[in-house]
């Protein structure tokens, strides 16, 4: 949303800069490296990191700072008061029930996409014992890398190419793994055959041994809104297998939710 100049607090701006400055890779920072991440200068950095201190957003030890529990005031309000995961979850719920599988719903948020809905158990039972099947960090509000993961390909695949070219525009896509797709040229044919087929597989592009699938939530306008994946054990997502089993309990679901959305 673009706004006057005039109604624009800077200070604001820098604060949340700062406070977004923290994530898996580093949480604690410092004045230095706050400012670093933010982009601005370190003591502009220190005096936000010391009024999140006082509010009680971050806690520190008078060098480092970290987030305090307080934060989770914003993602608490967020799912409890927002349409979307509240409509979403009956159905995810309904699936997992079905299938015994893991399913969530995601938003796109920049160059991540950020876990709105979710439902499923983290471990099934096999002969062997407890099976992981779900991806590290798979949580509401998680926040995963959108080229690596089935659903933020679905999300970019519903730009149009002029947007989808300018979000890939100068970007580095990271390596996670060795089957992540990095090289741009490749991502963007790959952007291309998800548009065409309306749906993505991504295989161990984001974690090892984690395959997903994933379609597309459009509303009654034809607007991609979200993004509904499962992540299942990999002999359930074979080609075959998939498109058995899973894709049309995928396609139905996003058919049904579509007059909700």
């Amino acid at each position: 949303m673009a706004i006057a100049r005039a109604d624009f607090i800077e200070g604001m701006a820098k604060g949340m800069a700062v406070l977004e400055s923290f994530d898996t890779e580093r949480q604690r920072l410092n004045a230095t490296l706050a400012a670093q991440r933010a982009g601005i200068t370190r003591a502009a950095a220190r005096r936000h990191l010391l009024t999140l201190a006082h509010l009680g957003y971050l806690e520190t030890d008078g060098s480092y700072f970290w987030l305090a529990p307080k934060v989770l005031r914003f993602s608490g309000s967020y799912l409890a008061s927002a349409r979307l995961p509240r409509v979403l979850q009956p159905t995810l719920n309904r699936l997992a029930a079905q299938t015994s599988e893991s399913f969530s719903a995601v938003v796109l948020d920049g160059d991540q996409v950020v876990i709105v809905a979710r439902s499923g158990a983290e471990w099934k039972t096999s002969p062997a014992g407890a099976v992981r099947v779900l991806a590290y960090g798979l949580h509401l509000g998680a926040r995963l890398p959108a080229h690596a993961t089935s659903t933020g390909r679905v999300l970019l695949a519903a730009k149009t190419r002029t947007e989808f070219n300018a979000w890939l525009k100068g970007r580095e896509l990271a390596r996670l793994t060795s089957h992540t797709t990095v090289e741009p040229r490749k991502f963007r044919a790959l952007i291309d055959e998800v548009r065409a087929q309306d749906y993505c597989v991504a295989g161990e592009e984001h974690e090892l041994g984690v395959h997903a699938l994933a379609v597309p939530l459009r509303n009654m306008q034809g607007q991609t809104v979200a993004a509904l994946n499962v992540v299942a054990a990999p002999q359930r997502l074979e080609a075959r297998a998939m498109q058995r089993d899973l894709l049309p309990l995928l396609l139905e679901a996003a058919r049904e939710l579509r007059p909700l959305l």
